[in-house]
């Protein structure tokens, strides 16, 4: 189980890096905006910060 939460943790954190440090300023303001917008910044920022933490 522990494998499990760990793969899907690295995952996300390789998902989050290929969007967003990839991503030129504006491409990072629209997904930014988009976000916010749709109110997924909320569930989204802290799980990406979970996910890099258990990935690391």
């Amino acid at each position: 189980m522990a494998g499990l939460i760990q793969r899907t943790a690295r995952a996300i954190d390789d998902m989050w890096q290929s969007i967003w440090h990839e991503s030129s300023r504006a491409e990072k303001i629209v997904i930014a905006i988009i976000l916010l917008v749709t109110g997924l910044a909320i569930p989204v920022i802290p799980i990406v910060w979970i996910a890099r933490i258990i990935a690391n």
